[in-house]
């Protein structure tokens, strides 16, 4: 997790880009509430798309159930490799649920395996997110069924942020996918001053 914070820093400074506008999705929420730690004056707005908000020395593990770091690790064992790639049928129900099965499918053979211990990283902050300054945006898919609803997206992780826009928009967690101009148009809305 820091190498990708770092790197994204490293950009920032090395283009000397300011007014930024970030957006992160799922994991990549821990990533940009790290980059706007590191360097907030280069940050216009914060969007998290239905993103994991963490708090100083939190990690993803922290904020899923149980069951699913059980699920991750045993995964990642199987695998051999330090990674985890979800079984399709957990994927499309979960992450894709909005999707025709072609679409799901040419969209799940082009997926990464996310490297497991990026799950265990904690983050490191010097304020939590709520303290932030920066102005910041959750961008809620309404559909999206990859957390239990006993754990939402939203409202259990967007109150971290403090003040926020809200944004909802009807999807899964893949709405990339499923409905790109449609997710387009929500991030435009969530980006805006």
């Amino acid at each position: 997790m820091d190498e990708a914070i770092g790197s994204i820093v490293d950009y920032l400074n090395e283009n000397d880009f300011k007014e930024v506008v970030l957006v992160g999705h799922s994991y990549g929420g821990m990533i940009i509430t790290g980059v706007a730690d590191r360097v907030p004056d280069r940050i216009r707005r914060l969007v998290y798309w239905n993103a994991f908000v963490p708090n100083n020395g939190e990690s993803l593990n922290d904020m899923v159930p149980p069951q699913f770091v059980g699920l991750f690790d045993a995964i990642a064992a199987e695998r051999g490799d330090g990674s985890v790639v979800l079984p399709f049928p957990i994927w499309r129900e979960a992450f894709i649920n909005d999707a025709d099965l072609e679409t799901a499918q040419r969209a799940y053979d082009v997926l990464n395996p996310h490297p497991i211990k990026t799950f265990k990283d904690r983050v490191s902050l010097k304020i939590d997110p709520a303290e932030m300054t920066i102005a910041k945006s959750y961008l809620n898919c309404t559909e999206d069924t990859a957390l239990p609803h006993h754990y939402p997206w939203h409202p259990r992780l967007s109150q971290k942020l403090g003040l926020f826009r809200l944004v909802q928009v009807s999807g899964s967690h893949e709405l990339c996918f499923s409905n790109p101009l449609r997710l387009a148009q929500a991030i435009i809305e969530a980006g805006r001053d």
